[in-house]
């Protein structure tokens, strides 16, 4: 079973000006066949996502004759517009819309349904996108349009941009993509207006920027995000506010767009594996976007020094919207447009500076979490999420049924790299059941093939495990599947695959052939794609899992714990304890694993010396 969405990176398409006239084409083509006699250039089967669409191919349309100059353009383009000016503007309030400010305005706005009151929830973001689709055709005029029909082009933009900001509340979803992109189709609209109207527009842009989006910022591993259906990020809308927030950087120059949108690369490029696998989110978990990234992953990754284009996009969105039968669809076709503009090529080389949520060498990757617990764990081309026991989730020491992983105070981190191999000590003070302080010290060493990882803690009664994962998927390489097998993990202590025993949905077996998002949503309060998989997903109650037992060497005063991962070869670690710490001997390196005190400022003290 392959996951559906994630598939290959999208720095794979290729992307040279030849390449997008042959995209750009493809799409006259399509769009000539298609014309309807109205001048629809809507997909047939097109229901919802639909009051832009025929705009939106019709934006495509213009930007191919700026480039190309085929003498069957202006005409199509001619005729699709006057299409949209007359059937696809509303004006009266939709039924059942809930979000207006003010009633009966008469201000033009797009339906994500056609029927009136079918849907109307979506109106807001479907006149964002129609905002955004005019002004490219706006951009795109150069000769195709009197003065006319430019001059309607031009009044219905402004209105859309009206509707949004005074008829309606801003940004009714809480969708932090929506609210972005709003503030680029003002800055975009802005250019095509009279000095002072365009300059009020620009201001009420900047000003909803900065009090309605960047003031209600939330904070996840050290990063302030834009808040994407009231959580921090989205799988499938974070790398589409990235888009947002580079164009509203390519046509504003505000130096604020940039600093937030190299926050959130960064913040992407920790939380993504070497692989480009990634997974969980407010809204999606699995579902990653296509060419919506684009624009976005390119831009920020030159300017961080990152290849975020390993990011895993659903390709069969590689270069616009798509209808199941693959035929062209309008939607979004304004970031298609975007990344043709943006010439620049992407960065393709990993980032070298380290991150706290981080570590990663070749083909192995950690991410961590907000408790500097993993997020997950790439190596052997195999992914680990986190396993859960008894309700809890994690990485982490488990004693009588409790997960030692919540932090209880500072959590202090030690980045080293030295002679190909790269290593994290993470220092975290914890509470067991009985509310007795301890601290739990994991070391993470790669050599780009290999992960150990070596955790430390006092002694602890009864007859503990580390919970050190549960493999959930392997990349194909076009494709990610589903695993229940994981790849070549050894242990200095006994290790064992265990399975829920249990049945139901609040168990995950890994063996089932059912994905985490699928899995989440069946216990989230409402699984029609508005329930939050990331909260749904931790009323889990158990799940698949590896444990390790203690390492049977270890000082009499620890319980030490030693997995390696990518190597079915025997694994045999050994454990000196010292005055300065714990030292850790491999096949491959020699660590000492400081004392959990720290160093006069209570830092951790990391040494590693490869063999």
């Amino acid at each position: 079973m392959h996951l559906p969405y994630q598939r290959r990176p999208l720095h794979d398409l290729p992307d040279t000006p030849e390449a997008y006239d042959a995209v750009l084409a493809a799409v006259t083509e399509q769009a000539l066949a298609r014309i309807a006699p109205d001048g629809s250039l809507e997909h047939p089967a097109a229901v919802l996502d639909v009051g832009d669409t025929s705009l939106g191919v019709t934006s495509l349309l213009a930007l191919a004759w700026q480039r190309g100059r085929d003498p069957r353009l202006p005409e199509v383009v001619r005729r699709s517009l006057a299409f949209h000016l007359r059937e696809r503007v509303f004006r009266e309030d939709n039924p059942g819309y809930p979000n207006l400010r003010i009633r009966g305005s008469g201000l033009p706005y797009a339906r994500f349904a056609l029927r009136a009151g079918a849907h109307p929830h979506g109106d807001w973001p479907s006149t964002v996108w129609a905002l955004l689709q005019t002004v490219n055709v706006l951009d795109a005029t150069d000769s195709i349009l009197d003065d006319e029909p430019v001059s309607a082009l031009r009044e219905l933009a402004h209105g859309y941009w009206r509707w949004l900001t005074e008829a309606t509340f801003f940004n009714p979803q809480q969708a932090g993509n929506q609210a972005i992109a709003c503030v680029v189709g003002g800055l975009m609209l802005a250019r095509h207006l009279p000095p002072a109207e365009g300059k009020a527009v620009r201001l009420r842009a900047m000003s909803l920027y900065d009090h309605e989006i960047r003031a209600r910022r939330i904070r996840d591993r050290g990063a302030l995000l834009p808040p994407e259906h009231g959580g921090a990020y989205d799988n499938n809308y974070g790398p589409i506010s990235l888009s947002f927030l580079a164009q509203a950087h390519r046509v504003s120059g505000e130096e604020v767009f940039a600093e937030d949108g190299d926050a959130l690369a960064r913040y992407l490029d920790a939380r993504l594996t070497g692989g480009g696998f990634d997974l969980g989110g407010p809204r999606y978990s699995e579902q990653h976007c296509g060419f919506e990234a684009v624009l976005g992953l390119r831009h920020f990754g030159r300017r961080i020094g990152a290849d975020l284009g390993r990011y895993r996009g659903d390709t069969r969105w590689a270069r616009h919207a798509a209808q199941p039968d693959g035929g062209l669809d309008g939607h979004f076709a304004f970031m298609l447009v975007w990344q043709i503009q943006d010439t620049p090529g992407w960065h393709r080389t990993p980032s070298t500076t380290p991150a706290r949520h981080q570590l990663r060498a070749g083909g192995v990757s950690v991410a961590f979490d907000d408790r500097m617990t993993p997020s997950l764990i790439e190596a052997a081309g195999t992914y680990y999420l986190p396993a859960a026991v008894h309700r809890q989730h994690g990485f982490g020491p488990v004693t009588d049924g409790f997960l030692l992983c919540r932090p209880f105070g500072e959590v202090r981190v030690r980045d080293l790299r030295t002679g190909g191999l790269a290593g994290k000590l993470v220092t975290q003070p914890v509470v067991d059941r009985e509310h007795v302080l301890r601290h739990v010290r994991s070391l993470y060493v790669t050599d780009g093939t290999r992960l150990w990882v070596t955790v430390a803690v006092q002694r602890l009664a009864g007859t503990p495990y580390l919970l050190a994962g549960m493999p959930y998927a392997a990349d194909d390489g076009d494709r990610v599947r589903r695993t229940a097998q994981p790849a070549g993990v050894t242990s200095a202590g006994p290790l064992r695959l265990t399975h829920p025993s249990a049945p139901g949905p609040d168990h995950f077996d890994a063996r089932a052939e059912v994905t985490q998002e699928q899995a989440a949503f069946a216990l989230a309060a409402d699984p029609r794609v508005f329930g939050n998989p990331d909260e749904s997903w931790r009323h889990l109650i158990s799940s698949t899992a590896l444990e390790a037992a203690p390492a049977p060497e270890a000082p009499a005063d620890l319980h030490v714990f030693a997995v390696r991962y990518g190597d079915p070869t025997p694994f045999a670690p050994t454990f000196e304890p010292g005055p300065r710490g714990l030292t850790v001997r491999t096949e491959a390196f020699t660590a000492l694993i400081g004392i959990a005190a720290g160093d006069t400022h209570g830092e951790p003290e990391l040494r590693l010396k490869p063999h």
